[in-house]
């Protein structure tokens, strides 16, 4: 989830203020209240892909 997060901001912009409080709102603020792939979908509106973790690792270019 964690590169998923990373590409998401960088697809939006890295100082987006949208994506900044979609992230507070369903991530941080509510961590531990719900199953972590329920906020994560509230987040981002989807599932997390793999792409970004295997680009991160060496395994995927882009």
């Amino acid at each position: 989830m964690e590169a998923d997060t990373f590409e998401y901001f960088l697809e939006t912009g890295v100082f987006n203020k949208e994506t900044a409080k979609k992230f507070r709102e369903n991530i941080l603020s509510r961590g531990g209240s719900e199953h972590p792939m329920e906020l994560y979908k509230k987040f981002r509106g989807q599932e997390p892909s793999t792409k970004p973790l295997l680009r991160k690792s060496g395994l995927l270019k882009n």
